[in-house]
């Protein structure tokens, strides 16, 4: 198999995008990232759309990644690590249903392992006594966000409370 034919794909929503993006740029075996918005009704929204809590899309980076330098499990891993999924639709000051803890899964292995490590979570304690509230669904179409929404970090400086 070609190594292109081995690259994946994972998506996640935990709060403001740029700050989750540029946590999974860190990781090694990351190969690209993007951010944009998925799990809405609206076709091609933009941020100021998704932002009005109007179009049901939540803020998310997709992650593309090499399964043989990082499985699958350890970006669930950065994932849980940044972001607290105790927070219904907000992550510290960002509110909103587009904030949203959310992984939104590829196929059928990625949906067992996410919700494995989301019961994981729960039982370990990690969140103290607060319900996790991660919502795990199938992808859906994603919209790329606008350019300056793209490595926002890396051309702006900055961060996020993440």
């Amino acid at each position: 198999m070609a190594e292109a034919e081995m690259i994946k794909t994972a998506t996640f929503g935990a709060g403001c995008f740029w700050g989750v993006e540029a946590a999974f740029r860190k990781v090694d075996g990351v190969v690209g990232t993007a951010v944009g918005y998925m799990g809405g009704f609206r076709k091609d929204p933009t941020y100021e759309q998704v932002c009005s809590g109007e179009t049901g899309h939540a803020e998310v980076a997709r992650v593309t990644f090499d399964p043989v330098r990082v499985s699958y499990q350890q970006l669930l891993e950065v994932f849980w690590s940044i972001h607290d999924p105790t927070q219904l639709n907000r992550q510290g000051p960002d509110v909103g249903p587009n904030y949203r803890s959310i992984i939104f899964y590829h196929d059928s292995d990625q949906a067992k392992m996410a919700r494995a490590s989301k019961l994981d979570q729960e039982v370990s304690g990690r969140f103290g006594f607060g319900k996790i509230v991660t919502v795990i669904q199938p992808a859906a179409e994603f919209y790329l966000a606008e350019d300056y929404h793209q490595q926002y970090f890396e051309k702006h400086g900055g961060h996020c409370h993440i």
